[in-house]
């Protein structure tokens, strides 16, 4: 593990119109300035304050001080339990803090997380959590998906799929652009074949014609790329 703190402003991956496909279990660790907290970078640009798609890990007890989402957050509890002065998150839950909120995050346990920073619209003011092992879930497009919606705002929509094995889907373009985290299982396209903890960025009006063998659970985010 890496012990630099961002000093300095960093671009990785921020070119929004270039496909990007990264396996995040193959990065290092790179510690925050918060102690026992660390992250997998995916994309970033800035430094301690960036637009930026991490995975983050807390470490048993660890703690980030109170701060503001100056343009919002996304995260997925993949792992362990998270903590804030509104609640407690367990594996699975999804939460969305709007621009201008606030938290003071920690963990007794450890966790780690997927997290999106600084990327949501502006007037998407509401507040979400679900608990998508508790939630319902509905059919999908074709036999064999099932999905979860988690948030909607204009052109912008995150949602969990779920995809049993031998499932195939339609050639299709993504307006907007279309992002991708293999959560559990192996995703597919004509492109190769992304196992858990893959990182796919399609660009806008990008196509594919996606599918998975052996069934997988994936966090999608379409129509924020433009």
């Amino acid at each position: 593990m890496t012990t630099e703190h961002l000093t300095h402003p960093i671009t990785l991956n921020a070119d929004l119109s270039q496909r990007c496909v990264i396996h995040s279990r193959s990065l290092d660790w790179v510690e925050s300035p918060a102690s026992g907290v660390s992250r997998r970078m995916l994309e970033r640009d800035g430094g301690e304050v960036a637009r930026a798609t991490s995975i983050v890990r807390y470490a048993p007890g660890s703690a980030f001080a109170s701060h503001t989402h100056g343009g919002g957050e996304e995260i997925l509890v993949l792992e362990g339990t998270l903590h804030d002065e509104h609640g407690v998150y367990g594996p699975g839950t999804y939460i969305k803090n709007p621009v201008g909120s606030a938290h003071a995050p920690f963990t007794f346990d450890g966790c780690t997380l997927f997290v999106k920073l600084r990327h949501l619209d502006p007037h998407d003011d509401e507040r979400v959590v679900i608990d998508t092992r508790r939630s319902e879930w509905r059919q999908g497009m074709v036999e064999g998906l099932k999905v979860l919606p988690l948030n909607t705002f204009v052109t912008q929509n995150t949602a969990l799929v779920r995809w049993a094995p031998q499932t195939f889907f339609n050639p299709h373009r993504h307006w907007g652009g279309e992002e991708i985290f293999v959560v559990e299982g192996v995703f597919s396209d004509e492109h190769g074949d992304y196992p858990a903890g893959s990182w796919l960025r399609s660009p806008h009006m990008s196509q594919h014609q996606p599918c998975s063998r052996e069934g997988c659970l994936i966090l999608v985010k379409t129509g924020h790329l433009i």
